[in-house]
């Protein structure tokens, strides 16, 4: 992508910003938590320990860039991909945020509970002001489960089912293949799916999403932590 690919195409990879040291911290902290079907939730509440890499200036800086110095984590999964424990997702946008409890208010909607946590779709603008940050532990690529996604879809805003079937007929997926300690930064509005994996070869990524603003009160975000 190209220094702006974050805007034109809602996506951008950034090579080697984990060295081998990190990622193997990483790894082992994480090895520790029972993982679930499609990986597991609130992550940082499992692991406080991993906050510092997490707020480590290589990692930070980039999101700073974008969102600004208010930037804050808001929500933090772990998925660990093997022959073993295997999914597919199909084309979609990442539409919920965690919130501390709910509140009925304009433009928030579709409420629901994931791991024990309230969820709701906040307004579109909220979203594509969000930054999605995923750190790649192992290798990704075609046989293990890599991710794909949709270059410029994020600019469409929320897609209903047909919309999405026929952006994803006219469109041009690409297939991000990354090396260990790679970050992909992406718009949460971006179209992006994921097959399963062909081979028994992990695929572990820490997904993390930031954003610069504070939600309408009572809403709070639901991760604060104090570190």
């Amino acid at each position: 992508m190209t220094p702006d690919g974050l805007s034109e195409g809602g996506y951008q990879l950034l090579p080697g910003q984990l060295d081998a040291e990190q990622c193997d911290y990483l790894k082992t902290v994480l090895s520790r938590i029972p993982p679930e079907r499609a990986g597991r939730r609130n992550i940082l509440e499992s692991c406080p320990e991993i906050w510092p890499l997490v707020e480590a200036g290589n990692l930070y800086a980039p999101v700073r860039a974008r969102l600004g110095p208010q930037a804050r984590l808001v929500r933090a999964l772990y998925f660990d991909k093997t022959a073993a424990r295997n999914w597919q997702v199909g084309w979609h946008q990442d539409l919920s945020i965690a919130v501390s409890e709910a509140a009925e208010l304009p433009g928030f909607s579709a409420w629901s509970s994931k791991a024990g946590v309230v969820h709701v779709q906040p307004p579109d603008a909220l979203l594509a002001r969000m930054l999605t940050v995923r750190l790649h532990l192992d290798p990704a690529d075609r046989d293990n489960g890599a991710l794909w996604v949709l270059p410029g879809s994020h600019r469409q805003g929320r897609l209903a089912e047909e919309g999405i079937d026929a952006a994803t007929a006219l469109g041009e997926p690409v297939l991000i293949a990354a090396a260990a300690g790679d970050v992909l930064l992406m718009r949460p509005l971006l179209l992006h799916a994921s097959r399963k994996a062909l081979t028994a070869a992990r695929r572990r990524v820490l997904h993390l999403e930031y954003s610069a603003d504070e939600l309408p009160a009572p809403l709070r975000w639901a991760l604060q932590i104090e570190k």
